[in-house]
This record gives C-alpha cells, sequence and structure tokens, in this order.
C-alpha cells in the first residue's frame, strides 16, 4: 500500500500498518510526539490499522486535533484520579474543548477547589505509573452489562441511546475502563506534567434543567510547561478584566434577579453604547446603507414563511394577541424583507442596503447565561442587502472591508472561516453551491486568508465568520456575511430586470459587531475598562484642590462640556491625591488639576492615564488636543514606564 504525507512524500508498505508504527518508521522523535492521526482528512487512532492506500497525516500537540487528543487523555487521567479517591462518584461525560476539557460527575458528596489539588496529586501518580491505553470494542448488550457491572448508570444512558448495531469502544488504562469513541495517546505518561485542574462548576446531566445537577470539573493540558504557565497567566490576566467586574466598578451596566439574562445600562453605560452607535451609523452612512427598525413581534405564520418556527423554535418567545400566535424575534431577517417587499423594486435601486440596530430576544438555559456574553436579549447591528447575482462578489468584498474597518480601530487582530452547507438546511443544491462559491471567491479576491468549516453554515446560507483575537489572545466570533437564496424564494421577492422581466433577488445577512451587549462585553475586556478618549463614558475629570477652587473648576468643566468633550467636576472635600486615585481607579483618561496657580494664570495642570503629568496648558490648548484625539478617534498608547 502506498502512504502519502502531509508533505507529499510517499511511504510503501507490505502489510498493513498501525499509526503509531508508521510514525516510529518515519522518526522516532515524530512517534514520541505524535497524538493521533488523520487519514484522508479523517481523525483516528494511534492504534488505527492502515490497510489500503491513502493520504496521512501524523498529529501532534501543535495541531489543533492533535492537542485535543492529549487533552481527552488527560480527562481520562483525571477521571481514573477521581475513582480512586471517590470511589462512589459515578462518572458522565469528559470531552477535550477549545482551551482544555473537562469531566461531569456524580459525587456521593460534594467536593469543593480545594480538593482539586489532591486529585492532580493522584493524576501525577498515574501518569507516573506508565499505564498503557488499550482499545477494545463490545456488542451493544455486552457494553450495557459491562457498564451495569460497574454501576455507572450515565455510561449505561449513552449507551442505550446508541442504534443496534453501532461498533461500543471502550478504553483501558490499568483497572480503569470508559467508554469512549477516542483518540488517544498511547500511554498514560504521554500526558506529561504540563496539566491543571482549574476549576469546579454546575452543569445539568446533558445540559437539562429537568436533570440531575453534576459536578463539572474543568482542567487544561499542554504538550509544554511553558505552554501552560503562559495559559495560566493569560486566565489570571483575564480574572483582572472579567467584564462582570468591570461593569460594576465602572458603572457601566447591571444584572438584576427580576430578569436573569436581560441586561440593564446605567448611565455610563449608555454614552459608551451611544458612542459606538454613532460611529456605527457614521460608517454605514458612508457605505450607502439606510437605516430602518421593524417590530419586536411578529405574528406566527411570518415565521413560518421565514423557516424560523421550524429550525428556531424552541428559542423563540411566544405569545398569544387576538387568539393568534406571535414570536418576539430572534433575528431581524424577516422584518428587514418586508421592508423591501413593501413597494416595486427595479434593477436600479440595488443594490438595496437596509441596516437595522433591532433588539431581539433568544432563549437561552439559565446556566448557559454570562454577563453580557450570553443573554437572552440584545441589540444586533444587522444589516441585509438585497442585490443582483453580478453584484454579490462586490457586495461581500465591501462587507469585508467595512468589517475590517471596524476591528483595526480597535486593534484587533482577526483570521475568517468559511463556513459551508449543514445538515438541517433548506434549498437547492444548485443554489448552495453558487452562494458557497460566491463567497469564496470574494475572499480570494481580497487575499484574505481563510479556513473552511465544513457544515456550520446556516440553515439558509454559508457564511463567513471574523474572529477576532483580543489584546490577551483570545479568540471571539464577532462579524458575519451569509449568503442567502432560500428567504427571497420564500417571500417571493422580485425586482425587475433591465430585459423588463421579474427577477429574483439575492440577499445578504451580516453584522460588524454582532451583539452591541457582547461587543462591549469583549471591548471592557480587551481594553481592562480604560478605554480610548473617544469611547470612554467619562474623558476629563476636573479635580480642584481644595473647596475654594471649585468655581474655577466649574468653569472649566463648563467649557469643556461646550466644547464637546464629556467631564465631570469632583466637588468632595478629600485631598487631592486621593481625588486622583479615584480617578485613575475609574481610568478616566484625563485628569485636570486646578488650584490657586491655575485659576490665576487661566490654566490647567494635566494628567493622563497614558503619560503620567503632562505639565501646564492652557485649556484651549488642552480642548485643541483632545478633540483632536477624540475626532480622529485614535487609541494613544500608554507609556512604558507608567504600565501597571
Amino acid at each position: 500500500m502506498k502512504v502519502t504525507l502531509k508533505d507529499g512524500s510517499t511511504k510503501e508498505y507490505a502489510s498493513p500498518m498501525s499509526v503509531i508504527d508508521i510514525a516510529a518508521d518515519i522518526s522516532s522523535g515524530l512517534a514520541r510526539m505524535a497524538c493521533g492521526g488523520e487519514i484522508n482528512g479523517e481523525s483516528v487512532d494511534l492504534r488505527t490499522v492502515v490497510d489500503h492506500d491513502c493520504q496521512l497525516n501524523i498529529l501532534t500537540a501543535k495541531d489543533e486535533k492533535g492537542l485535543a487528543a492529549l487533552r481527552h487523555t488527560a480527562s481520562h487521567v483525571m477521571a481514573q484520579a477521581v475513582k480512586r479517591l471517590y470511589p462512589d462518584a459515578k462518572l458522565a461525560i469528559g470531552p477535550s474543548i477549545a482551551d482544555g476539557f473537562y469531566y461531569d460527575i456524580d459525587f456521593a458528596s460534594p467536593i469543593t477547589a480545594e480538593d482539586l489539588e489532591k486529585i492532580e496529586g493522584e493524576m501525577k501518580k498515574i501518569i507516573k505509573e506508565a499505564l498503557p491505553l488499550e482499545r477494545f470494542t463490545l456488542p451493544r448488550e455486552e457494553a450495557l452489562a459491562f457498564m451495569k457491572e460497574k454501576e455507572e448508570p450515565y455510561k449505561v444512558e449513552l449507551i442505550e441511546d446508541l442504534p443496534e448495531g453501532e461498533e461500543i469502544s471502550f478504553y483501558r488504562q490499568g483497572e480503569f475502563t470508559d467508554l469512549c469513541a477516542g483518540p488517544h495517546l498511547m500511554n498514560t505518561k504521554d500526558v506529561g506534567k504540563a496539566y491543571k485542574l482549574t476549576s469546579i462548576a454546575g452543569a445539568y446531566w446533558r445540559g437539562n434543567e429537568h436533570n440531575k445537577m453534576l459536578t463539572r470539573i474543568y482542567a487544561t493540558a499542554f504538550a509544554k510547561k511553558e505552554e501552560l504557565e503562559a495559559y495560566i497567566t493569560m486566565m489570571e490576566e483575564a480574572k483582572k478584566r472579567d467584564h462582570r467586574k468591570l461593569g460594576r466598578e465602572l458603572g457601566l451596566f447591571m444584572m438584576h434577579d427580576a430578569g436573569p439574562g436581560f441586561p440593564f445600562f446605567l448611565p455610563k453605560g449608555m454614552v459608551l453604547k451611544n458612542t459606538l452607535m454613532e460611529y456605527w451609523r457614521e460608517i454605514h452612512k458612508k457605505a450607502g446603507y439606510v437605516e430602518i427598525s421593524t417590530p419586536i413581534m411578529l405574528n406566527r405564520s411570518l415565521w413560518e414563511t421565514s423557516g424560523h418556527w421550524d429550525h428556531y423554535k424552541n428559542n423563540m418567545y411566544t405569545t398569544t394577541i387576538d387568539e393568534q400566535d406571535y414570536a418576539i424575534k430572534p433575528m431581524n431577517c424577516p422584518g428587514g424583507v418586508l421592508v423591501y417587499a413593501s413597494e416595486p423594486r427595479s434593477y436600479r435601486d440595488l443594490p438595496l442596503r437596509l441596516g437595522e440596530v433591532g433588539l431581539v430576544h433568544r432563549h437561552e438555559k439559565s446556566g448557559q447565561l454570562h454577563g453580557l456574553m450570553r443573554v437572552r436579549c440584545f441589540n444586533q447591528d444587522d444589516a441585509h442587502i438585497f442585490m443582483t447575482p453580478e453584484q454579490i462578489k462586490g457586495e461581500i468584498m465591501g462587507v469585508a472591508r467595512l468589517i475590517n474597518e471596524v476591528y483595526t480601530l480597535f486593534g484587533f487582530k482577526y483570521h475568517v472561516e468559511l463556513s459551508t452547507r449543514p445538515e438541517d438546511s433548506m434549498g437547492s443544491d444548485e443554489d448552495w453551491e453558487m452562494a458557497t462559491e460566491g463567497l469564496r471567491s470574494a475572499l480570494d479576491e481580497l487575499g484574505l486568508d481563510y479556513v473552511v468549516n465544513e457544515g456550520d453554515g446556516a440553515f439558509y446560507g454559508p457564511k463567513i465568520d471574523f474572529h477576532l483575537v483580543d489584546a490577551i489572545g483570545r479568540t471571539w466570533q464577532c462579524g458575519t456575511i451569509q449568503l442567502d437564496f432560500q428567504l427571497p424564494q420564500r417571500f417571493e421577492l422580485e425586482y425587475q430586470g433591465a430585459d423588463g422581466e421579474k427577477h429574483r433577488p439575492i440577499m445578504i445577512h451580516r453584522v460588524a459587531f454582532g451583539s452591541i451587549e457582547r461587543f462591549i462585553g469583549i471591548l471592557i475586556e480587551h481594553f481592562a475598562g480604560a478605554f480610548p478618549t473617544w469611547l470612554a463614558p467619562v474623558q476629563v475629570k476636573v479635580l480642584p484642590i481644595s473647596d475654594k477652587f471649585i468655581d474655577y473648576g466649574d468653569s472649566v468643566r463648563r467649557q469643556l462640556d461646550e466644547a464637546g468633550i464629556r467631564a465631570e467636576l469632583d466637588t468632595r472635600s478629600e485631598k487631592i491625591g486621593y481625588k486622583i486615585r479615584e480617578a485613575q481607579m475609574q481610568k478616566i483618561p484625563y485628569m485636570l488639576i486646578v488650584g490657586q496657580k491655575e485659576q490665576e494664570e487661566g490654566k490647567v495642570s494635566v494628567r493622563s492615564r497614558f503619560a503620567g503629568d503632562e505639565g501646564q496648558k492652557s485649556l484651549a490648548e488642552f480642548i485643541a488636543k483632545v478633540r483632536e484625539e477624540i475626532d480622529s478617534r485614535a487609541v494613544r498608547e500608554v507609556k512604558s514606564q507608567e504600565k501597571e
């Protein structure tokens, strides 16, 4: 058989070989680092036997799927450690996830974060024991009997859900055996030393709030200790930047038990939100969009026509009015479609770019709610573009440029994914092929690097997702461009072409910020609450040295206000050092200190978040400088000696 490797080279073997044996044949070093394999693009275990011509990629921890195999094995080691320490514990599931792994466990008695160190210690012993992982399979009935004998009810339930005739695989390491499809490393020692149990949380079995609450142990693992240390440092930094904590401290937003998942924006948060929206309107007007607003609630027949009732009903809030079913909108698109259909359209009207910052509601499970990042109502900066087939590429390129402009302004780097047709989709193969090719060719012409995310498109069309990277290296999916042939067909949209005939428009759904609320949460954490001056809710704090200079301070504040600079006056009878520290805690970009000398000379002493003491300036000079900074939306760098 002939095996083609990732670099294009080939290997020929006279008899079947396992993936790990092929890795060893290539080099002993590769075999030591190997975590899994890919045969013709499909992930496989190191134990998988290759018995035919194929393309083979040996995965290491440098590969996403290879690192997932390492973490999945670490998850089994953790489960084994738990069973040794807590024999009565019942195991549920323990997958690898984006930044580590977790295991959901039903403990006889509750454990706390303090117990994690003990579990880590037992994991260290298991890794040192160098237990080989052995894969075996059982018929369904034998698998059920096996797990019933082990008194693992959650595993039994998982097996019962598998169809008759399904191959049911297990992995054994020493005295411990787990139901698992793999892939896994060859030996527990290969997990290494770079692992850490990070936290515990509650998790309903199978994510259903009607099921039992289990204990979820979160953890992570890496190939190298320095990678683990860098991750821990990032997580510590993330805690300091937590938008929920900073949102409270900076008076931006609040959550309340009266409406879990429904955020309240406070006065300063509204300044931030409105400033973002002013920027949004400015760039969209420049890009040729017109703004609309559509109702928050529409009747069931509309959502049936759009396909949302069939594909999204479980996430929609519904009510009855005049004996008719209505739904609060989870998305803005059907409203935009009705606006398009409200009058006859000609090819001369296209492309028609309809922008809408619409309030949408989606039912999220209570356990999934997380500050502004996962809420039940949010404003989405939607736009729906209606166009001719010839305009597809140009419009997609225009949207991509606009999204690039937004992310560049805030200092975000990003990467792009092209998501293709999912299983739960509607429309013809021809439409999907044309839509996907339209997105692909636009990305190619723009010269944007992208990866293809097979099967992750929307139910009505393929999409381009923009994943931005924040200041500490975390990735967030915000911007998206979705090409849709389906809604124009379902709503029978038309335009009159140059030939005088009726034609069907094509539709783009797109967002730049995504959820405004979530984007604000990301910005809070990206800037650690220290927003650029143009975005800061309070741009200048005027600090009188004593009560004698409050009148002069108020005069300064009024002049700042007249110049369109957001300013506050600190009238408290506190020492100036205390006032400065308070303003620093509130992450105010500029502080103007006023006393006897400043009043006599009509000046202000400037202290900034960026450079510390900037000396005395005339108020006119200061206003001109700050106005320029605001108008250009500059992001002023903090001098290195001033960084905390």
